[in-house]
This record gives structure tokens, C-alpha cells and sequence, in this order.
């Protein structure tokens, strides 16, 4: 009989059947982790198990809905009496609306931020309620560039992920603040070949697409992971990414205008939206087939360096010219007047 002390690291991965949380799970698998993955469909789950599982760890499948705090208690406990206790927990799940602000209906709003931040908070809480009494543990919460940019058709999904920042910032404060032992940490994600863009909720008649340049899930997987078993407190990754939330900090009218200039018809692919497509916002899409960790972008997710991207660099370049531009303006506009005396 294997004792306790010779378990494997116990790991919970929230939004584990497809996407990034499906690469992060066989990531920790292959790191020797006892893998719990969480997720609304059944058929998605199963198969990113058994992927999990050939691994040589054990897999455990759940089904949940993060919005759902008891529920999310109750997978936890379940979690803790199969596999052991849970000493990593990584915040994943997510669901977006690509639509104009203006058309996203209320209860669409409600949802993608019950999921995306909701859901995160949720984790975070649960997995706390049992990381302090031990004084250890990790959690990872799975960020974006656009939690420092917000750029257009994605209001939900931005104010989701801007929120998901400020709550780290103060938990990660109180746990400084009591000398906690507990590690939180927080991956801020690029443009990822996932497939939300093909069952996300949208209003518009052209297919969503990531913003270029488009990375796959294994890199961003990889930048988790890492951060992970180190306890590091904040990453951004990618190159571009990095670039454009550091000329943010400095000029904040920057992001607005640059993604003014290139955000929206970048997300906008050339094929119509099939009318008749399935959404995830609120059942899931993968409940009875897998769609495995991948999107429809394989052949553009080479990040920084694929030639897609790079083609475009050149009005990229014109477009982030005519930003700095417009928000140097912008700032000198609105300074402050000496009032006359």
C-alpha cells in the first residue's frame, strides 16, 4: 500500500476539458501530478482525463459549473477524499460574448462574468479554505493581456478579466499581510488557438478570430506550469503583449486608441457565423463530443514569429504610430489649465 507521504502533488485545473486548462492538465501530469480536471462537459472531461491519465498519474474528471460556489465545494471535497489534498489549484475556466457593448444582452453580461471572474473568486475561496489551515498550497489564476487593455467586442470578457486583477491584488495583499504560507500567483495570457471561437456567443455575422499574434495552448500551458513551481507573483506573456501593457502603464490612452485602430476587424474572420452553431455560454458544447485542446488556428498560432503575423507587422506598425499619436494628444488635451488670475 502506497503511504501518504508517497503520494503524488494533488492539482485541480478549473476549465479542464478543452483549451488552455486541457494543455495545463496533461502539463502537470507529465510534472507528476494527480490531476482533478473540472469542467460542465461530460464529453470534453472524460477524454482530457484519459489524456491526463496516460500520463502515468491519476485523472479525476468532475463536473461543474464554476459559477456555481457549493458546487465547486463539493467537487473540491470530493477532489481531497479520491485523490488527496489539493496542493495546486489553477484558475482557468472562462466564457466570452463578441459583441459591441451595446448588444450584449444583460443576461449574457451576467453570465461570461459569473463564469470568468465569478468562477475564478469562487476557486480562489475554496481552494483557500483549504490551503491556510495547512499554511501551503498554490493558486494560479489565469489572466489576459486584456486585464490591463480593453479593446473592442470583448466588454464582458475585458471587465471580467480587469476585475480577476484587482481581486488577486487583494487576496495576494491579505495572504502577505498574515505571513500566509499559501502562494498566489497569476499567468496573464495572449491571443491562444482554443476553441471558445468557435462556440462562443457573438451578435455579429462574421467568425470570431484571436487578435494575431495567435499562440497555442501548450505555450501558454507551459508559462503556467512554470509559474506554478516557482511562485512567481505576476507574468505576461508574450513578447507583444508585454510590450503593449508596459507603453500602456507609461501613455494609458495607448491601448484605447490602438485598439480602436486594429481591434475590431482583426477578431473578425472572413466565413459567416453558421446561425445554427452551438454556443457554451450557458450548457456546454462538448457534452457528448470532445473538441480536444485545439481551435480551428493551427496554421497561425506560431506566436511572434509566425509570417501571418508578421506580414501584418507593417500596418501594425502604422496603426501603433498613429495611436501614440492620437493619445499623446489626447493627454495634452486634457491637462490641466493654470486658471488666470
Amino acid at each position: 500500500m502506497t503511504s501518504t507521504t508517497d503520494r503524488a502533488p494533488v492539482a485541480v485545473v478549473t476549465g479542464a476539458s478543452a483549451g488552455v486548462g486541457r494543455a495545463v492538465a496533461v502539463a502537470l501530469g507529465r510534472e507528476g501530478f494527480d490531476v482533478a480536471l473540472l469542467a460542465r462537459g461530460q464529453g470534453g472531461v472524460q477524454a482530457a482525463a484519459a489524456e491526463v491519465g496516460a500520463t502515468g498519474v491519476r485523472s479525476l474528471p468532475v463536473l461543474v459549473d464554476v459559477a456555481d460556489f457549493d458546487g465547486l465545494q463539493e467537487a473540491a471535497d470530493r477532489v481531497e477524499r479520491d485523490l488527496g489534498p489539493i496542493g495546486l489549484w489553477v484558475n482557468n475556466a472562462m466564457t466570452t460574448v463578441f459583441a459591441p457593448a451595446w448588444e450584449v444582452a444583460p443576461a449574457d453580461f451576467r453570465r461570461a462574468v459569473e463564469v470568468t471572474f465569478l468562477g475564478q473568486v469562487w476557486g480562489t475561496r475554496v481552494a483557500l479554505d483549504r490551503m491556510r489551515p495547512r499554511d501551503g498550497g498554490t493558486i494560479v489564476n489565469v489572466g489576459s493581456a486584456l486585464a490591463y487593455i480593453g479593446i473592442p467586442l470583448q466588454s464582458a470578457y475585458c471587465a471580467a478579466k480587469f476585475a480577476c486583477r484587482g481581486y488577486f491584488e487583494s487576496v495576494r495583499a491579505e495572504l502577505v499581510h498574515e505571513r500566509s504560507g499559501v502562494r498566489l500567483c497569476m499567468v496573464h495570457l495572449p491571443a491562444v488557438n482554443t476553441p471558445q471561437f468557435d462556440w462562443c456567443e457573438t451578435t455579429l455575422d462574421r467568425r470570431p478570430q484571436p487578435v494575431p499574434p495567435i499562440y497555442q495552448p501548450e505555450v501558454a500551458a507551459r508559462f503556467i506550469v512554470r509559474s506554478a513551481l516557482s511562485g512567481r507573483r505576476s507574468k505576461v506573456v508574450g513578447s507583444w503583449n508585454t510590450l503593449l501593457v508596459a507603453a500602456g502603464s507609461v501613455l494609458p490612452g495607448l491601448g484605447n486608441q490602438f485598439a480602436g485602430l486594429s481591434a475590431w476587424d482583426s477578431q473578425l474572420g472572413d466565413d459567416p457565423v453558421d446561425p445554427d452553431r452551438a454556443v457554451n455560454l450557458c450548457r456546454p458544447v462538448d457534452a457528448a463530443h470532445d473538441r480536444g485542446a485545439h481551435g480551428a488556428f493551427d496554421g497561425r498560432s506560431g506566436g511572434f514569429f509566425d509570417p501571418h503575423f508578421l506580414r501584418t507587422l507593417p500596418a501594425t506598425a502604422v496603426n501603433f504610430g498613429r495611436a501614440i499619436g492620437r493619445a499623446t494628444r489626447e493627454k495634452r488635451r486634457l491637462r490641466p489649465r493654470p486658471l488666470r488670475s
